[in-house]
């Protein structure tokens, strides 16, 4: 299942009254947008669902990044009509799509079946102009460590919000992320870690 699949399943199920604006703009004044309002769903899923990409490819890879993708924004279709208005919006989408990974890796540890003659790799696309050599250092960095870089580096969470979601204390995502990044500046020297730590 991709991503455009799930908008074409579920494009009618936005609801856009949802999002409401306390007064219209006049003149040159702007409008004002009730922050105890959520967005609609689709809003949600146009701002995030590149990130959320991002973090499931690190995760699970490439060949399972649109199934954890679509997995994701499925159950957090079911789930956003209870989501406070007050939360954070990516890390709760950060943490489904953790489980979702998680899900997915079992399932695919289990569907393993060995070939006796396997057909020749194809070309690997490169239409978002990724980078293979970075996807592949990161898929070779243990589970914590792979999801901490994730979350912190492409998702931009602080490390309370990973704690969260790994399960684990505040310093132990702090340590697997400086143990995955000091990883990758060795696998792939043209890393960037320009962002602060939080």
């Amino acid at each position: 299942m991709t991503h455009q699949r799930l908008r074409g399943e579920h494009a009618g199920t936005f609801h856009t009254e949802e999002f409401e604006c306390l007064s219209e703009p006049v003149g040159d004044a702007r409008v004002t947008v009730d922050r105890h309002v959520k967005p609609p769903f689709e809003a949600v899923v146009v701002h995030h669902g590149a990130t959320v990409l991002r973090v499931v490819r690190a995760v699970v890879g490439h060949a399972d990044a649109d199934d954890a993708w679509s997995d994701t924004f499925l159950a957090a279709l079911q789930a956003y009509p209870r989501l406070p208005t007050d939360a954070n919006i990516e890390a709760w989408l950060v943490t489904i799509a953790h489980r979702k990974a998680i899900d997915i890796t079992r399932s695919a540890s289990r569907r393993a079946v060995p070939v006796a003659d396997p057909p020749d790799s194809p070309a690997r696309e490169r239409a978002d102009t990724h980078d293979l050599d970075l996807d592949a250092a990161l898929g070779a960095l243990p589970p914590k460590q792979r999801q901490a870089v994730a979350y912190h580096y492409l998702a931009g969470l602080p490390y309370s919000e990973i704690a969260v979601i790994v399960g684990s204390s505040v310093a132990a995502a702090r340590r697997a992320a400086a143990d995955g990044i000091a990883t990758l500046r060795r696998t792939y020297p043209r890393i960037d870690t320009t962002r602060s730590h939080r």
